[in-house]
């Protein structure tokens, strides 16, 4: 890894928490997140300043199931408060991880810690009309249709299945951006910005209230990192490379791309809302900020990424041409 780059963000997909065919068991997400965390074990070795987000889309999704499940016995949960307990659910189960596999590396002057983190949206964003974001466990076509009958939006996701959608408004700060920025430039590995940030909008008194949507984690992940001059963006999904006709028998993987490529293929709708699609968009916006570099791959490709060797590598327009 160049040593100019020193401030990574990493994005944990979701898969690094819950494998398709998997229920989403606590013991099943910390096998997940300790095979993920392995490249980012090494990234601490060498010096390098982390701060670590991740999705939530299977933990809130099973947050508001339970909370169906338990109508009238227990107290209703609003969707803000759901992702603060997704938040605090997966965030300790990364932090938990990490410091364990620090400690078993000898790493010991490393701490770790959890910001719960709220994303300011604006109520008035046309997303919220239009729910795109995935959450929950993937259904059958037939189990969607049920539950389609009783309010919810189903969409299919990615060909693996159905999965109920909800508002994604775009994010336009963190609240507790400078919080973060203070424990990261002490060298404390953070993990913030948890399913996105719990989505609060700005009253005219400077007061927040909570916002029933849920933010996408990379778009949110892309504010959070221009805010705090990030250098790389390392995003962890379940492919190693992202593709141009994803799901089809002309899919072709894209080695690397800049900018205006990334605009053009988005324009032309190969990258899918919900799911490659607020990935690309949260590059553009990154390196239109000043970042340096966004590395899409897999979690088990970190080191082969960072030497060039996996994933897909994008650039600001006038950095490394795509190949």
């Amino acid at each position: 890894m160049p040593e100019k780059i020193e401030k990574v963000l990493v994005a944990l997909g979701g898969n690094a928490l819950v494998k398709a065919g998997q229920r989403g068991s606590i013991e099943e997400q910390s096998t997940n997140v300790q095979g993920a965390l392995a490249g980012v074990v090494e990234l601490i070795r060498q010096g390098h300043r982390l701060l670590l987000t991740h999705g939530n889309g299977p933990q809130v999704g099973h947050a508001l199931l339970r909370a169906e499940a338990a109508r009238g016995r227990a107290y209703d949960l609003p969707l803000d408060v759901c992702v603060a307990q997704s938040q605090g659910e997966t965030g300790y189960l990364i932090q938990h991880c990490l410091h364990n596999l620090l400690q078993r590396a000898g790493i010991t002057h490393r701490p770790v810690a959890t910001v719960v983190t709220r994303t300011v949206v604006d109520r008035a964003d046309p997303r919220m009309a239009q729910p795109t974001k995935p959450i929950g466990p993937f259904y059958s076509q037939e189990q969607a249709a049920e539950l389609g009958a009783t309010g919810w939006q189903m969409t299919e996701d990615a060909h693996r299945g159905y999965r109920r959608v909800v508002p994604s408004p775009l994010p336009r700060r963190i609240v507790e951006a400078e919080v973060i920025q203070r424990l990261v430039e002490e060298g404390v590995v953070v993990v913030a910005v948890g399913g996105g940030g719990i989505a609060v909008s700005a009253e005219e008194d400077g007061t927040l209230t909570g916002v029933e949507a849920v933010v996408d984690k990379d778009l949110a992940s892309s504010v959070l990192a221009v805010e705090l001059g990030m250098d790389l963006i390392l995003d962890l999904t379940s492919v190693e490379q992202v593709y141009l006709n994803f799901g089809t028998p002309q899919a072709q993987p894209l080695a690397s791309l800049t900018v205006t490529k990334a605009k053009t293929y988005l324009t032309q709708g190969h990258f899918a809302p919900g799911s490659m699609g607020p990935k690309i968009e949260a590059a553009i916006h990154f390196l239109e900020h000043g970042g340096r570099k966004v590395i899409v791959t897999e979690p088990g490709k970190v080191q082969e990424a960072l030497a060039g060797e996996a994933g897909t590598h994008v650039y600001p327009d006038g950095g490394r041409p795509a190949r």
